[in-house]
This record gives structure tokens, sequence and C-alpha cells, in this order.
């Protein structure tokens, strides 16, 4: 259909931004039991109602294979699922291979399959560890990820496996179009990243977080690299600091530290290509596992915003983003995921820098729009979730955004747009009614103003059945990626706001009263 013969609503609705909403953390208990049916569904038809397109849920590698290797149990989310499909929504589902517990926002502890810890016991080394040997059992250590240490599988094994698991027992919900996107777990919280920032050792915002390469098989790994290069001498940093450190208090992160030097340039590289090349291998395994499914793959990327600002960008460095002002760390990650048609999905949508601490040096909005453009630039499809609960307009007009940074196009498709927002998360205060209907009102400005749209093919979200991946990216090609670019601009506010300061203090007056 020619653009000139399309009404005023069709052309609008080329704008037209999905809303999804995470599902409680717990909502299938840690022994594997769908518990409030009859409150989920309730909630979920509030959702459907307030014209939510989906909803998103971690699916626990420590519930489903908790009982031995390979002894799957995915009856309490088939339940879940088929609630999520009589409401209506569509479903995304987050291939969860961490722990849940021991990060900002985890209100339950569901810890990876006991029999995997206990190969832990044995062999602490699995496991991410930092220069003084503090063990995170957060996430399997990307050391382990071609180690057959579990039962004669490697850890890609293991992803491989549940992920083909998953495929079969949910093939149904599949065909029926009910899963559009696979999320699939690289590390702590989710996200492709080292654990670098840990609650559960002490880490308070915003230290700069350490480096968590110092098991033995990362150790091997790095000194065989090194001697690779003529530097056997070259040994892990032992100048870092540690969680709470700032970055000018260290000998590595300080003015002319090491981070600048042939030996740290090396080290960053290399810690920075092992996350590249875990996130590779484990995609892969995905494609492998959903080929043939109209379904999109997608790996979340962390929004760690702190630092940024500063020269040295410390608390991404020890996170694995080798992300500079000279150096861009995001773009290589992007180029991974377009190897496997996956979409990059970004943090901390809702934040603004005025917002911060301005000891933190922090740049929550110039992060975004690095991450967002160089996604875009390598012709991805970028979505991205708010880090914090946020329940206010100014949030919401923030998310708006970044969501479309250039605002609508009122002729057709906009020039910049997310393929979709997952708002963070679920629960009673969401659902209370001054919040609900800011939050509905937001869901209708993402919409474009439009009503709810249940074909995702009328805002050109055409999901077709998933390819094999691209040939594998020699590193050369990868590390082109890391050519600094200067982001899209990007407008200063919303075209399509929620409201602002009086709506705010009405709003404020609103609750006082309630």
């Amino acid at each position: 259909m020619q653009a000139s013969s399309l009404t005023y609503n069709e052309k609008m609705l080329a704008n037209y931004v999905p809303v999804y909403v995470m599902l409680p953390l717990g909502v299938v208990t840690i022994n594997n039991v769908l518990e409030d049916k009859a409150g989920i569904e309730k909630q979920l038809k509030e959702l459907r109602a307030a014209g939510v397109d989906g909803v998103m849920v971690d699916v626990w590698w420590g519930i489903i294979e908790s009982q031995g290797p390979k002894q799957y149990d995915w009856s309490a989310y088939r339940s879940l699922f088929q609630i999520v499909q009589d409401c209506g929504l569509k479903l995304q589902a987050i291939m969860s291979f961490h722990q849940c517990g021991g990060n900002v926002g985890d209100v339950v502890n569901i810890p990876l399959p006991q029999w995997v810890l206990d190969i832990g016991k044995s062999d602490p080394d699995v496991f991410y560890t930092n220069r003084l040997c503090n063990r995170n059992k957060e996430y399997l250590s990307l050391g382990v990820d071609n180690e057959p240490l579990f039962y004669g599988r490697t850890a890609v094994e293991i992803y491989g496996d549940y992920m083909k698991s998953f495929r079969e027992s949910m093939s149904d919900f599949f065909e029926d179009g009910l899963i559009i996107d696979v999320e699939v777990g690289l590390g702590p919280a989710g996200e492709l990243r080292y654990p670098s920032y840990p609650q559960s050792q002490g880490w308070v915002f915003p230290g700069i977080g350490e480096f968590q390469c110092y098991d033995k098989y990362l150790k091997a790994e790095f000194k065989e690299a090194a001697t690779s290069v003529g530097h056997p001498e070259w040994e892990l940093p032992d100048n870092a600091g540690t969680y709470n450190d700032t970055p000018t208090s260290t000998e590595f992160f300080g003015q002319s530290g090491t981070y600048l030097t042939e030996k740290g340039k090396f080290f960053l590289t290399w810690y920075s290509n092992k996350l590249l090349s875990h996130g590779d291998q484990i995609l892969d395994e995905a494609n492998k596992a959903f080929l043939g499914c109209k379904v999109k793959l997608a790996a979340k990327v962390s929004g760690i915003h702190w630092w940024y600002k500063a020269d040295n960008h410390a608390a991404e460095l020890t996170a694995g983003y080798y992300n500079l002002k000279d150096r861009d760390g995001y773009r290589p990650v992007a180029r991974i995921l377009s190897r496997h048609y996956a979409i990059l999905n970004f943090t901390c949508l809702e934040m603004r820098d005025s917002e911060q601490s301005s000891d933190a040096k922090s740049g929550p909005q110039e992060l975004v729009q690095q991450v967002l453009s160089g996604g875009w630039r390598e012709n991805l499809e970028v979505a991205g979730e708010n880090a914090l609960p946020r329940y206010d307009r100014d949030a919401y007009n923030q998310i708006l955004l970044n969501a479309r940074p250039n605002g609508v196009n009122k002729e057709g498709p906009p020039k910049l747009r997310m393929y979709g927002v997952t708002y963070l998360r679920l629960s009673d205060d969401l659902l209370q009614e001054n919040n609900f209907n800011i939050f509905k009102t937001f869901v209708k400005k993402m919409h474009a103003d439009q009503d709810y749209c249940p074909d995702p093919e009328k805002y050109s979200h055409h999901i077709g059945p998933l390819e094999r991946s691209k040939p594998k990216m020699p590193i050369e090609y990868l590390l082109e990626a890391t050519e600094p670019m200067e982001p899209f601009p990007w407008d200063k506010e919303t075209d399509m706001s929620v409201g602002g300061a009086l709506s705010n203090l009405i709003d404020k007056i609103f609750s006082i009263f309630k």
C-alpha cells in the first residue's frame, strides 16, 4: 500500500512501540510450583485491559534442572504460559542461567542447580573469582565454557541442551505464536558481563567493581595469551583496587594508569574479547536450538552508567565493556548479535544524568545514546528496559524519548524507533490506582496514541522462521567496530509526553490525600 493512500492512524501505527511487563521473579517458586494462578490471571487481565502487548518471564535453570543433569520439569511454566496465552498477551522468555539473589531488586533466592553447586565444592574454580579468591556462585565462569566438568558436559553444552528441551516442551506455544522472543542469559542478572559489582560481596554504588578472571581456568588462558605475544612475564592486574574504590585511588585506573599502557591494553582486550566469545558461542547454541521457530533471539547488555564520564570508565571496564573515549566497547557486542539475528536489549532507559550524584561521574543518558546508536549502526533491532522500578512521569518521559529519539513521524515510520520496551516490574505498587493510571497513559504514548494492535505486522514487526547464524566473524572484523562514531542526535524531550512537572505535583497531592 502506498503511503499516500494510508489513513492518519495507519501512518501513526508505524510509530508504535510495543510494551511488555516483567513478571515477578518468583512467579514460579523455587519448588517449581505456580502458586497463585488466580492472582496472576487477575493481574494479567489488568495488563491486557491497559493495552500492554505482552509479558517477560525468567525461566530459571535452578528450578527446571534442579533434580539432576538433563532432568527437566517444565510443568509449572507450561501452566503459566497457558494463562498468559488465555489472557491474550505475547511472551518474552528469558533463559535464566544465573542465580536470583544478591543483586539489586532480587526479592527471592533461586540458586544454580544443586548438582552444579556440588561440583563447585570440589572445584571452586568453576565460579567467577576475584583477585582475593572470593568466589561468586551467581553464574559459571566463562573459563569453563568448554571444559567437560559437569558429568561429561561443558557449560555451553548444558545451556544448549536446556534450550533444546525448552523448545521441545513448548513447541505448541511456539507454533501458536505466543513466544515471540527468547532472551538468552549470558551472565549475572542475565546480562552479558562479568559479575564485577556483587552486592553479596559488599559492593556499594558507585564502587568501581573488580575484575573477575582469577579462577585457574581463566588464569591459564591469560598466561597462554600473554606468552603467545612474547610476554610470558605478564600477569593479571594486581593494582586495580577493590569493589568500593574510586578510580583515582588505584594505580590501574588512575591518571596515566596501567589501563593506558601496552600491558593494560592487552589485558583489557583479552578480558573483553573473552566475553564476546562467550556470548557468541551460547547464542550459536540458541540459534541451533530455536532454528526454524518464528521467534527472535535477544541478549541483554548492562547499563553501567557510573564513572561513564571519567576518562577511565572504570566500572564498565571491570564488567568487561572495554569502552573509552577513543574506543567503543558496545558496537562489537552489537556486531556479534547481528551474526545471530538477535535483538540488543539495553537497560537504564529511565535514568537521567540530573538524578545521579555528581561524585559518581554518571552518564546514563549519553550511555543509552551510545549503545542504541551502535546497535542501529549494526542494523540490529534494539529493545530496552528500565533498571529500577519507577512510577513517575519523568521516568516514563525519558523512556519515551529513548524509544523514539527523534519523535514520531506523522507520515509513516520514524527514523529511529526501538523494537520494544519491557517495564520492570509487575507488582502491587504498579497496580495501585494512581500509579496504574499514569502507566496506562505511558502505554498509550508508546503506542503513538493508537489503540492496542494485536497484529505486529501492522507496525512492521515481522517475525519469520529463525535462520541459521551467519559465519563466525574474525576477531579483526569485530575489533573494527571499536572505532568510535558520533551517536545519532536525540531530541531534548519526547513529543509524546505523559505530562510534566504540574502533573507530577498533582500526583503527589493526590497520593497525600488518598
